[in-house]
């Protein structure tokens, strides 16, 4: 018998996700949740989450798969308005880049914890990182520290749920080596915005993972169209 408590993993198939996959199952059995909202990469992301819950063995009764197209409709960001241009990276700009999706983390946290509560787990784990957050207001600390008074309020009273946020604190290059020290599957993961066969290397989700690689010390084991050296 496994006697772990569960936890809820927020899971969008790219590296910070799949290190945080890996943090939770030290102490966790994983119920695995991803998000499809209609963004450049649907399709690649998915099956980087696939892969990675078929690595760790998450039984599908506990792999969820929530399709929010209406962030689509609402538009307003370059991940999913393909009237928008996907800026190149600039690891410097302190200002919200296009693809901010309006309010995207509050939709996934509310269907994590309605999952969460619906299989009684206690804990959910998110990849929220603050270092590459490039100004997004919904991977603050502060915001998720108010979502679980959220939670504590719009449950019921026996419910124990809380927010996770195991790597928000990190810069990219600790990830990489957190990742690498508890062999999470870094291979299978995807993190570029705009391709599905061959990342960019040049939208800011990319530069922030090869510039975390660079520092690191280690190469990046998926393909890059282009690998510019990032500071």
């Amino acid at each position: 018998m496994n006697d772990k408590p569960l936890a809820v993993v927020l899971a969008s198939g790219g590296m910070d996700s799949c290190v945080t996959a890996a943090i939770a199952r030290q102490n966790y059995d994983l119920a695995m949740l991803h998000m499809n909202y209609g963004q450049r990469t649907e399709k690649r992301e998915e099956k980087a989450f696939r892969d990675i819950c078929n690595f760790y063995e998450v039984p599908e009764r506990r792999i969820l798969i929530s399709h929010v197209h209406h962030l689509k409709a609402i538009g307003g960001s370059s991940l999913t308005d393909e009237g928008m241009v996907v800026s190149k990276a600039d690891l410097n700009n302190p200002s919200v880049p296009s693809s901010y999706v309006p309010f995207r983390n509050a939709n996934i946290l509310s269907m994590a914890v309605s999952w969460a509560e619906a299989l009684k787990a206690e804990k959910i784990f998110i990849g929220a990182v603050e270092e590459d957050s490039s100004g997004y207001p919904d991977c603050r600390q502060d915001f998720f520290a108010a979502f679980n008074k959220v939670i504590a309020l719009g449950t019921r009273p026996e419910t124990k749920l809380e927010i996770i946020t195991p790597i928000i604190r990190l810069k990219k290059s600790e990830i990489v080596k957190k990742g690498l020290e508890l062999k999470a599957p870094l291979h299978l993961t995807w993190s570029c915005y705009q391709n599905e066969d061959v990342a960019c290397g040049v939208c800011d989700s990319c530069a922030l993972r090869l510039r975390g690689f660079q520092l690191a010390g280690v190469e990046d084991p998926i393909p890059y169209k282009e690998r510019p050296i990032y500071q």
